[in-house]
């Protein structure tokens, strides 16, 4: 929990702005590469971004994705005495979960597992817990316990703990989810982590942010209960949601050199800290690509390394303002796999924003007036 930073006003819990940072380890894929079973695991394990938004499980089970390049985790802790896990803290679904002394799957074996039996704290409620994946599911039990995140307890908080979690699991660096969207969209009606702390009173404003460090494995780091000015240059925009389930907003177009090359006539778009690239229609998506120079191989879209300062800048306007991701910012190069874009098929009409853009723009996520605010980030 090093490098935790409890800001308080006059030491009273009400006024605190709770720093958690974020380390940028290896992702899934990084490793998979590294050991030569990358093409075996994408072959098997379909890349499908698109699940978790799916409008079927918009209330009730919270579907999820096998996103290979999440590289982001950060640390909290259960119970009494604490114990610690690694958790993706995801703006893109509600539950709180981890790994169990249960849980035999191969994802549970190398991954800390939570022991009820070491905690004082801990309280079981049986309710059954049952979260679809792009290509498996998780299955567990909900309980409560405390939850310590950033140094700040929640007391009973609900929680799941896992039983069977999806194969593709065992490659994720992070042990759990911490979702971060609205109570609609938890399954089993679960409460979520910072709505506990907004009805606790632990938090000094409804907000938390995210800042995505883009260069180095420090320096990432998701801000509860305040904004943080030396992560982000100039004004914030604030940006009203289109839809209180996700963080959802409505771009009016994207544009290359002044072009309208994708979202013409406007869409829908969801901020999300848990998808690693910017996802979108198959037909916008393929567009942008080539554009860009790119061309679709094994599942990728790939460009020639050599030519990623020349590449053109892609802008997304939103709300009045231009965010604009330059070629060094949405191309990702790879030890194995050379250069890659961020941009990839959705299979809806539904946009995401995930951690290309989130990287290059400080992202404020507003419960108390629905709103997301973005600016450039440092």
């Amino acid at each position: 929990m090093k490098w935790v930073v409890v800001a308080c006003a006059m030491v009273a819990l009400s006024e605190c702005i709770v720093h958690i940072p974020l380390e940028k380890g290896k992702s899934a894929r990084e490793f998979l590469e590294e050991q030569g079973l990358w093409e075996e695991y994408r072959l098997k394990y379909k890349y499908n971004p698109m699940a978790k938004f799916d409008e079927r499980f918009a209330v009730g089970n919270e579907p999820m994705t096998n996103d290979a390049d999440l590289s982001y985790y950060g640390i909290i802790s259960i119970g009494t005495p604490p114990q610690s896990f690694k958790v993706i803290f995801d703006s893109g679904s509600s539950n709180l979960w981890v790994p169990s002394v249960y849980c035999s799957s191969p994802a549970c074996n190398n991954h800390v597992k939570f022991n009820p039996g070491m905690s004082s704290t801990y309280r079981n409620i049986g309710s059954p817990l049952n979260i679809q994946y792009g290509t498996g599911s998780m299955t567990g039990f909900l309980a409560y316990d405390t939850v310590t995140v950033g140094g700040l307890p929640v007391s009973n908080q609900i929680f799941g703990l896992s039983e069977t979690e999806a194969p593709f699991m065992q490659y994720m660096r992070a042990d759990g989810i911490l979702g971060l969207a609205y109570p609609s969209l938890a399954a089993s009606g679960a409460t979520p982590v910072f709505d506990t702390m907004m009805k606790e009173g632990l938090v000094n404003q409804d907000l938390f942010s995210v800042y995505l460090s883009s260069n180095s494995q420090q320096g990432s780091v998701v801000t509860f209960g305040g904004v943080d000015p030396n992560l982000y240059y100039g004004t914030i925009s604030w940006i009203p949601l289109s839809s209180e389930t996700y963080w959802q907003i409505t771009v009016d177009s994207v544009t290359v050199n002044g072009q309208v090359v994708a979202c013409s006539g406007g869409c829908q778009a969801i901020v999300d800290t848990g998808t690693s690239m910017i996802v979108g229609p198959q037909d916008s998506i393929s567009n942008i690509n080539r554009w860009v120079g790119a061309n679709y191989q094994n599942g990728d879209y790939v460009v020639n390394c050599n030519n990623v300062n020349q590449m053109p800048d892609i802008t997304f306007h939103i709300y009045g303002q231009q965010f604009t991701l330059q070629g060094a910012a949405y191309v990702r190069q790879s030890q194995y796999y050379g250069c890659r874009t961020g941009f990839s098929n959705g299979g809806s009409s539904l946009w995401i924003l995930g951690d290309v853009f989130i990287r290059q723009y400080y992202s404020i996520f507003n419960r108390g007036q629905n709103m997301v605010g973005l600016a450039k980030a440092r």
